[in-house]
C-alpha cells in the first residue's frame, strides 16, 4: 500500500503538468463566443430539464450541451450569482423548447439558500467539434521545442 501512494502522487503531478495553464473566465467565454453561431430564438432540449450537461462561463453565461457535439451558449440578461459554483441547474421551457427572452436558468441553491432564476437573453448554437479542436490547439501551443524557443534575454551590466 505504501508503494501505491508515491505512484499516485506521481500520476497526479504529471496530470497537473500536462493540462497547462488555465484560461481566465473572460478567455473561456471569448473562446466559446468565437465558436458560437448567430443568435437563434430557441432550441429544443433533448434530455430531461435539469439533467443536461452544462459549463458555467462566469456569472452571466453558460454552455448547455444537448449532445457531445451540440451545445448552446446562453447569455443571461444580468449577473446570476451562484452560477459558477452551482452543482445543478434547471432551465424553464415550453414543451421542451427553450426560448430567448422567455425562459430562465434556475440555479439550484446550496443548503438553506433560495433558488435564483436568471432570464436568458441570447441563445447561440456552439460548434462543439471546433471548440474541442481549439482547446486542444491551445494546450499544444504551451509546448515549444528548446531549439524553437526565442533566445533568453541576458541582463545588461
Amino acid at each position: 500500500m505504501r508503494k501505491a501512494i508515491p505512484a499516485l502522487v506521481l500520476v497526479a503531478t504529471l496530470a497537473a503538468c500536462a493540462t497547462g495553464p488555465t484560461l481566465t473566465t473572460e478567455e473561456r467565454l471569448a473562446l466559446y463566443r468565437e465558436h458560437a453561431g448567430e443568435p437563434t430564438g430557441s432550441f429544443r432540449l433533448e434530455r430531461m430539464p435539469g439533467m443536461q450537461n452544462w459549463t458555467p462561463l462566469g456569472d452571466q453565461a453558460l454552455a448547455v450541451w444537448t449532445s457531445a457535439n451540440r451545445g448552446h451558449l446562453l447569455e443571461l440578461r444580468s449577473r446570476c450569482s451562484g452560477l459558477g459554483p452551482a452543482a445543478r441547474i434547471s432551465i424553464t421551457n415550453s414543451m421542451g423548447v427553450v426560448g430567448a427572452r422567455l425562459d430562465s436558468v434556475v440555479v439550484s441553491p446550496a443548503a438553506g439558500a433560495m433558488a435564483r432564476s436568471c432570464r436568458i437573453e441570447t441563445i447561440r448554437p456552439i460548434d462543439g467539434t471546433a471548440l474541442r479542436e481549439a482547446k486542444r490547439e491551445l494546450r499544444e501551443a504551451q509546448y515549444i521545442e528548446r531549439s524553437e524557443a526565442p533566445p533568453e534575454e541576458t541582463p545588461s551590466t
